[in-house]
C-alpha cells in the first residue's frame, strides 16, 4: 500500500520561499516516478514537477527557474523547493507517486497561500 504525507505548506508574501516535503511510506520508492502537482480554487489539477525513477526532471513553465523538485532516496522523500512565490502559485499541492506499473497515488495535499 502506498502512503503519502506531505507538509511544508504555509502562508508567504509575494518573492517568498518554501520547501514542500513529502515521504513515502512504501518499498521500493527508488523505482516510483514522483511528482509535484497543484489545484487552485475552480481549476484543474496540474503538474507542477516530476521526477522519473533514474532522476530526470521536468517542470511546468510557469515555475521553471522558480522551483525545483529533488529527492532523498534514503528518506524515501521528494522535495519542493519554491522560490519566487507569486500569488498565482496559491494552490494545494499534492504529491504523487507513479508506478513502474501503471498504478498512481496521491498524498492528502498541503496548502500554499501568497499574499501580501
Amino acid at each position: 500500500q502506498v502512503q503519502l504525507v506531505e507538509s511544508g505548506g504555509g502562508s508567504v508574501q509575494p518573492g517568498g520561499s518554501l520547501r514542500l516535503s513529502c515521504v513515502g511510506s512504501f518499498s521500493s520508492f527508488s523505482r516510483y516516478h514522483m511528482g509535484w502537482y497543484r489545484q487552485a480554487p475552480g481549476k484543474q489539477r496540474e503538474l507542477v514537477a516530476r521526477i522519473r525513477s533514474g532522476g530526470s526532471t521536468i517542470y511546468a513553465d510557469s515555475v521553471k527557474g522558480r522551483f525545483t523538485i529533488s529527492r532523498d532516496l534514503a528518506k524515501n522523500t521528494i522535495y519542493l523547493q519554491m522560490n519566487s512565490l507569486k500569488p498565482e502559485d496559491t494552490a494545494v499541492y499534492y504529491c504523487n507517486a507513479e508506478a513502474w506499473y501503471g498504478s498512481s497515488s496521491w498524498g492528502q495535499g498541503t496548502q500554499v497561500t501568497v499574499s501580501s
